[in-house]
């Protein structure tokens, strides 16, 4: 590939990443005006508009989702082409972006990305915390980690521990329910609740088991959270009266398309022996 063909479409795929020239020009250490540069004649050269430009920012044009693919696969092998030509070692350099739940994030995957990033020289972690499922190209995550029954169309993985829930509230005499809404509505954990759990027993609905926990331990509730959050708060207690012992697998994961490098497996190998280490704590 021609080096200005490369260096305008690597331009493309920062700005698909980020939504936006500004942060695309931080990125890549550039001003602003340079990005708009190669944008252009990227889309010049070839006859095409790639994004959409909305006051939000920059926004990629479904039909044009392919070319990104395309350019990320080119990216992740001229990284290999570097890596074999120094020798094929085995360092782990770069940005990996790995996107998990909030209570995730916080509470498990933030060690494991000081752990790594200080093992590591050259190495940089990026922890997407979100309970939706994230536009994988916009924002560029490598590695999904999430509880689920099953992965969804688009996503290749392995189930490497289960994640426990139960019931929590700050002492036994809560009757009243906080219940679960937005994203987690769709959790093993909400299914239970609307199978068992009166609607007129519910006080406050909450998209966060961040945020349950919180109100739980304020009292005048009962609280449904994975166990490795509610059984570390020593303003809670667990309720084993009131409901089963819940269990999800928790994948690993990327995007079908995704290309996996040498490093991106290195990773996930071990992020895979970090969680299972962790088995009987995220159980529960």
């Amino acid at each position: 590939m021609h080096n200005e063909n490369w260096d305008n479409l690597r331009y493309v795929l920062t700005v698909a990443e980020t939504g936006s020239v500004l942060q695309a020009a931080k990125r890549l250490g550039v001003n602003h005006a340079t990005v708009l540069r190669h944008v252009a004649a990227f889309e010049t050269r070839h006859g095409t508009t790639i994004f959409e430009r909305t006051a939000q920012g920059y926004r990629l044009l479904p039909d044009r989702v392919h070319v990104i693919r395309a350019a990320q696969t080119a990216e992740a092998a001229i990284q290999e082409v570097i890596r074999l030509a120094s020798g094929g070692r085995q360092e782990v350099i770069g940005t990996v972006r790995i996107t998990s739940t909030d209570t995730l994030c916080a509470g498990v995957l933030s060690k494991f990305a000081r752990e790594m990033t200080e093992k590591e020289l050259g190495f940089r972690m990026t922890l997407l915390s979100s309970n939706t499922h994230l536009d994988l190209i916009r924002e560029q995550a490598h590695i999904v980690v999430r509880p689920s029954e099953a992965l969804s169309d688009d996503l290749v993985g392995t189930a490497v521990a289960d994640l426990g829930f139960a019931a929590y509230a700050a002492d036994h005499g809560e009757t009243k329910w906080f219940a679960m809404t937005g994203p987690l509505s769709r959790s093993v954990a909400a299914k239970w609740m609307g199978d068992h759990i009166s609607p007129d027993d519910v006080t406050i609905s909450c998209d966060s088991f961040l945020t349950l926990r919180e109100m739980a331990a304020m009292g005048g509730g009962i609280t449904v959270l994975p166990c490795f959050v509610g059984d570390r708060d020593q303003r809670l207690v667990r309720r084993h009266d009131l409901m089963p012992h819940l269990t999800v697998p928790l994948w690993i994961a990327r995007h079908v398309d995704t290309v996996e490098t040498q490093h991106l497996r290195v990773v996930r190998k071990r992020l895979g022996a970090y969680l299972q280490g962790l088995s009987t704590m995220l159980l529960g």
